[in-house]
Parts: C-alpha cells; sequence; structure tokens
C-alpha cells in the first residue's frame, strides 16, 4: 500500500471513530435506545494554526501542534424533551507536537467540555450528550466536564466569545478576492457541522485551563451555522462503515 493510500485510510478510520464513538456516547443513561435530539444555531470556531486550519485538509498544523476549540451557540433545540433554547456548549482540545487534529484524533493532548451555566441540571446531561457526539468526543483520554458562563457580543464584523474564566476569542471574517465573505463547502474533514463554514482570522484567543496558557493572534477562525439531528448523525456514521466496508 502506497503513502498516500495509507494516509487515505487513517483519515477515514479517523472520521469513522468520531461518528460512532460519539453516537455511543449520546447513547441515554440506562435506555438500550439513543437519545433523540435536533439542534439549530451557531458555530464559533478558532485555533492556533494559520488561516485557513490545515487539519480540517488533513495537513500537518501551521505551528508545533493545534489548539482551539468549538462553541455551539443553539437557538432552538431539544434533547428528547428537555428543552434547549437559548444555551450554548463548548470544547477545547490540543493535537501531539507534529500532528494535526485528525491523524491525533483519540490521542490528543486533551479533551475539555464548557457546559453552560444557564443549564439545569437535565440541560446540562444533555448538553454533555450532544456535545460528545458533535464536538469531537473520544478524540482524548484526557477528558474533563467545566460548567461556566458562555457568551457572544457582536460588534460590527467582530465576534466576542468568552468561556468566563477560561478563555476567551475574538475574531472576524475575511473578505473573498471578488467579495462578499470567503465560504468552505466540504473540506475533507468535513462532517455534518463543517459542511460549510466562513473563514476569518482571529484578533486575539487566550486559554488557560488544561494546563495552558494560549494567547495567539491573526490565527484561524470560523463561523458557520447549522442545524443538526441526532437522525442525520446515525446516516452519517452509517454511510462512513459502509464506505470502509467496501475498501477492505
Amino acid at each position: 500500500m502506497n503513502h498516500r493510500k495509507i494516509v487515505f485510510v487513517r483519515f477515514s478510520l479517523f472520521i469513522m471513530g468520531l461518528a460512532v464513538i460519539g453516537l455511543a456516547a449520546a447513547t441515554q443513561k440506562g435506555e438500550g435506545t439513543k437519545a433523540s435530539w435536533k439542534i439549530v444555531g451557531q458555530l464559533e470556531e478558532a485555533c492556533r494554526c494559520n488561516a485557513a486550519c490545515p487539519c480540517w485538509f488533513d495537513s500537518k498544523p501551521t505551528h508545533m501542534n493545534c489548539g482551539g476549540g468549538q462553541i455551539l451557540f443553539i437557538e432552538k433545540g431539544t434533547y428528547g424533551t428537555v428543552p434547549l433554547d437559548g444555551l450554548a456548549v463548548g470544547q477545547m482540545g490540543q493535537s501531539p507536537d507534529g500532528k494535526g487534529m485528525m491523524e491525533s484524533y483519540g490521542n490528543w493532548d486533551f479533551n475539555y467540555f464548557y457546559i453552560d451555566e444557564k443549564a439545569s441540571p437535565e440541560q446540562r446531561d444533555a448538553l454533555k450528550a450532544i456535545a460528545s457526539t458533535v464536538l469531537a468526543g473520544g478524540a482524548s483520554p484526557k477528558v474533563e466536564y467545566r460548567v461556566t458562563s458562555i457568551t457572544r457580543t457582536i460588534e460590527g464584523k467582530e465576534h466576542k466569545i468568552s468561556l468566563g474564566q477560561y478563555g476567551s476569542f475574538h475574531g472576524h471574517l475575511i473578505d473573498g478576492g471578488l467579495g462578499g465573505s470567503v465560504t468552505i463547502t466540504n473540506p475533507p474533514g468535513a462532517d455534518p457541522l463543517h459542511k460549510e463554514y466562513h473563514q476569518g482570522r482571529t484578533t486575539l484567543m487566550t486559554y488557560t485551563d488544561a494546563g495552558q496558557n494560549w494567547k495567539f493572534e491573526n490565527s484561524n477562525y470560523m463561523f458557520g451555522t447549522f442545524e443538526l439531528n441526532s437522525e442525520q448523525y446515525e446516516k452519517y456514521a452509517a454511510g462512513l462503515a459502509q464506505k470502509m466496508q467496501m475498501k477492505k
């Protein structure tokens, strides 16, 4: 098997593992059936790589590693009968030195989840389950959950996101050469959340959890909208499993 085929197989295994592990984590406690959920909202994402982040193209990170996170701001949503309107959930992680997020999936230095402090105990459990499905559940053996304030303000083109005491990032979209925003559609690492997003740059990104002390400027920033549900992720995982079976 040549190098190109090896890379493709590893990348496919990463994607399939992400979907399968995430769906397993979304299973309701004490029940044999998966929870039915749906969320609509906006994605805010940033990392230390130069724009556009090479991890989504299965390339090496710009610097020694890639560290960053994703925040879901849910406008409307339900998990079973639990309402999730107006809540947020986020994730921060880092790849090992010399490796991108995708090739090192399962061995990240850490993968921490941040749960909106406005959520009730029942809503917090729902957000944890959804995050484990959508935000790289199973990416690292080092996982912790935090309950904190998650806020966002938009001032003109500048989006300012805060994870309470743990960090923040400010980002803005960049203009395309023919006008409008730069839009990336169906990158190699695409999942239902990242099938399309707008590309930007951070103004500043800080993070002081998981033993880190980040301060990045002019790095990768991404903004997108989403309409996600549990059935969509089940189909996504089934399709990936079928593709992998065909390649054996």
